[in-house]
C-alpha cells in the first residue's frame, strides 16, 4: 500500500472563504437557503458538482461549515455537499457528533440514499432542502433507493425537515448543471 492510500485528506477549497461572506448570521430559511444554492452555483464553474450544503446553528444563525459536491476533483465518491458540511462542522466543533447544538443541515437538493444515512448519524436537528431528487435525476445522477416515508423517519428520530425552499432556484442550478455536460457520474459509468 502506497504511503498516499494510508490517510484521507479533504480540503475546503480557497474560493469558499475568499468569496462567501460566512460571517453574517442567516436567520430565515429562505437566507440560509440562499447560501447553499450559491454554493453549488460556484461549485459548477469550479469543476464540482451542483450541489451545496450548510451546516447553521439554527438558535444564532451561524455558519459552521459549507461544503459542495466534490466528488470529481478531489476523487472521492463520499464528497457529496452534505457529507462534506457535515465532516467539517464537526472538525470546527472537534467532535464526531453535531447534537452539542441547534444545527441544521441545509441541502440544495433533497438528500440521496449516502447524504441520508449521513444525516441520520450526524446529530444535526433539522434538514432544510431545496430541489426536489426528481430534478437531481432528471439530469441524470442516481440518488438511490430511498424510502417513500424517509420524512417521517427523519421526523421519528428528532431530526425535523423542510422541503421545497427555494425550489425553483436550487432546480435551475442543476438545470444549468445538465445543459453544460458536466460530468454526472454514477457507480456503473465514470465520466
Amino acid at each position: 500500500m502506497s504511503a498516499s492510500a494510508k490517510r484521507v485528506v479533504w480540503e475546503l477549497p480557497a474560493w469558499i472563504e475568499a468569496e462567501l461572506d460566512l460571517t453574517r448570521a442567516l436567520r430565515s430559511d429562505e437566507e440560509k437557503m440562499r447560501l447553499a444554492i450559491e454554493v453549488a452555483r460556484r461549485n459548477i464553474d469550479r469543476g464540482g458538482g451542483p450541489f451545496g450544503a450548510a451546516i447553521v446553528n439554527g438558535e444564532t444563525g451561524a455558519v459552521l461549515s459549507v461544503g459542495a459536491n466534490w466528488v470529481v476533483p478531489q476523487r472521492s465518491s463520499l464528497l457529496h455537499a452534505e457529507i462534506a458540511a457535515i465532516a467539517f462542522a464537526q472538525v470546527a466543533l472537534e467532535s464526531y457528533s453535531l447534537a452539542s447544538g441547534a444545527y441544521e443541515l441545509i441541502a440544495s437538493s433533497e438528500p440521496c440514499i449516502q447524504c441520508l444515512g449521513a444525516t441520520v448519524w450526524s446529530g444535526v436537528r433539522r434538514l432544510v432542502c431545496g430541489a426536489g431528487v426528481a430534478a437531481a435525476e432528471a439530469i441524470g445522477f442516481d440518488e438511490g433507493p430511498r424510502r417513500d416515508d424517509w420524512v417521517s423517519q427523519l421526523e421519528t428520530r428528532g431530526i425535523g425537515v423542510r422541503l421545497g425552499v427555494l425550489a425553483s432556484e436550487a432546480e435551475a442550478v442543476l438545470a444549468e448543471y445538465g445543459k453544460r455536460g458536466k460530468p454526472v457520474y454514477a457507480v456503473t459509468r465514470i465520466p
